[in-house]
């Protein structure tokens, strides 16, 4: 055997995984920790001890099923970061039933196809935020509502449909108020709350969350409670969290940075969930970690730039905030400075990984060299393995870039209804490609060099070319597209669509094809930029990709920051 060290990485874990499911944990807290703070909703007013929290799940686990719901139904949960959409997810783990996020930017043929997808049979809202009109968007797709009485619903969008349930006091038709939901449970129903809770397995399915690591259309990555206990523990325990800590989430709770990293974290360490607002704001989030004496931050790069930007922000005292979590984008020098010494962040950690891991597997310490978390995204996760391959599936020198596999607890299940498209992406010994480029040093700190798949990162949130370039293909004036992402200062990357044109067109505008986007897709999917080719160049695939990105770059006078996401 050669005496060359390959590139493979096992993290040794010296503390066991957690065999419970979520419900479990939650009702622990609850027992052993009653009076402790569990969630603040700072928009809604709303502040909940870990026993309150429990009974308001109880309480909505029981509506459930009284509205015939049954363990192993998925129920939609499409709002911003609000109180009541962890009491929708927390009540349907309870009882075996399965939560699905959708994105909040979502429009109605990408709602249509996410409950299609995964065969909902409810569907929670809330009424409207900014310029999504939730309410007018849902009796939009299901004119049924308008006439449907208090039974359960028949809708020709989603045949497996049956309830909608909104956020808010006012009454729409064919809806449920969420509220209404939340009264205390008659005794039986709560009896049979505690029995089904009792039978929820934690290798069973707890959440599905839309993504795709093959770049394609997103679908449906199947997270057990396995998956999603044991990595916010992992989080939790890399940031040495414990009931003491208070962890300010601006980030999203449709997301894993959101729901594992933020919620399941604080879960499983009996910390503080502080809720700043429905989406990001910095003024927002610099007065919660202010009045709740956060002890940690999460976010990507540029909301901490944004925090850093604003006009009031000396005015904050933020001297209580310890620890944190920047992942999505690679953190410029001067903002992790800035993190550190005028937030007081010196235990900031930089995370990587992916929805279909749960989503972490590599993670810097909390006490690493600031060199390591800048230029790396950590090492190894207890409990987990990784290794760089080649093209032909063989490891790689220690040193060489390759593509990045994982494989551990945190694996997903698979993508709901689709087995082909998950055995492409794990593969028979349970290794998740990731489709990221990386190399591993000596010391076992990785760093992403690149994409084989060309995920656009925007602000965090990923968005995948391919859904674009398909549904820009749909314009009758256009031959072919080509979306790339393209450096932005504040969002890390935006979408620049390169379109070709059909043969002698010569009319169509940018300000036309963004227009043509506008209610199909959601907002931070429409390309910022479009540039027209009469022709694209001779290439085809990755090569006429790199092509167009770079000539995009030099006629935008954008500068490429170099690496990867």
């Amino acid at each position: 055997m050669s005496g060359q060290r390959l590139s493979y990485v096992c993290g040794a874990g010296t503390e066991p995984l957690w065999g419970v499911t979520v419900g479990e944990q939650l009702h622990h807290l609850a027992t052993v920790w009653p009076e402790g703070l569990a969630l603040v909703d700072c928009q809604q007013g709303r502040r909940w001890t870990w026993s309150e929290l429990d009974q308001q799940v109880d309480a909505l686990a029981a509506a459930y099923l009284e509205l015939g719901l049954e363990p192993g139904d998925r129920v939609a949960i499409w709002m911003m970061n609000r109180s009541e959409w962890a009491l929708a997810m927390f009540a349907a783990a309870r009882i075996g039933m399965v939560s699905v996020n959708v994105n909040p930017g979502a429009r109605k043929a990408e709602l249509e196809r996410s409950l299609n997808r995964v065969q909902a049979r409810a569907l929670i809202i809330q009424d409207q935020f900014k310029s999504s009109d939730y309410l007018k968007m849902v009796n939009e797709l299901f004119p049924e509502l308008a006439s449907a009485g208090e039974g359960a619903l028949r809708c020709e969008a989603v045949p497996s449909l049956e309830r909608v349930i909104r956020v808010g006091s006012a009454s729409t038709p064919g809806m449920i108020n969420f509220s209404e939901l939340l009264r205390a449970p008659n005794a039986d129903t709560l009896e049979r709350v505690r029995s089904l809770s009792a039978l929820v397995d934690f290798d069973a399915p707890a959440n599905i969350q839309f993504s795709n690591a093959m770049g394609g259309e997103p679908a449906g990555t199947t997270l057990t409670h396995h998956n999603i206990i044991n990595n916010g523990l992992t989080v939790g325990r890399t940031l040495r969290l414990s009931e003491e800590d208070r962890v300010c989430i601006p980030v999203p709770l449709f997301h894993c940075f959101g729901l594992v990293m933020g919620n399941m974290a604080c879960l499983t360490h009996g910390s503080a969930m502080i809720y700043p607002g429905e989406a990001f704001e910095p003024l927002d989030t610099l007065q919660a970690v202010q009045k709740e004496g956060c002890t940690a931050l999460y976010g990507v790069p540029a909301m901490f730039k944004a925090m850093l930007d604003h006009e009031e922000f000396a005015g904050f005292d933020l001297s209580t905030l310890r620890t944190g979590i920047m992942a999505g984008a690679p953190c410029p020098p001067d903002t992790m400075d800035q993190v550190m010494n005028r937030m007081h962040m010196t235990e900031v950690t930089i995370g990587y990984g992916m929805t279909e891991s749960s989503p972490i597997s590599f993670m810097s310490d909390v006490d690493d060299a600031v060199e390591h978390r800048l230029s790396t995204v950590g090492t190894i996760r207890p409990h987990q393995e990784a290794k760089i391959i080649d093209s032909e599936g063989r490891i790689v020198p220690l040193g060489e870039v390759g593509e990045l596999c994982v494989r551990g607890y945190n694996v997903m299940r698979g993508y709901w209804g689709d087995p082909d498209l998950t055995t492409r992406v794990v593969d028979t010994a349970r290794w998740l490609h990731t489709g990221d480029l990386a190399r591993l040093d000596e010391a076992g700190y990785c760093r992403i060099v690149g994409g084989v798949k060309d995920v656009i990162i925007r602000g965090g949130e990923n968005i995948y070319p391919q859904e674009i370039e398909d549904y820009l293909r749909g314009h009758p004036r256009v031959r072919d597209a080509v979306v790339v992402g393209v450096p932005d200062e504040r969002l890390g990357e935006v979408v620049c669509a390169c379109m070709e044109l059909q043969s002698g067109e010569e009319t169509l505008t940018a300000q036309m094809l963004q227009d043509y986007c506008r209610e199909q897709i959601a907002h931070f999917k429409i390309p910022r930029y479009v540039r027209f080719y009469a022709s694209f160049p001779s290439s085809t695939g990755r090569a006429l990709k790199f092509m167009l990105r770079d000539e995009s770059l030099k006629d935008l006078g954008l500068r490429d920051p170099g690496g990867g996401h």
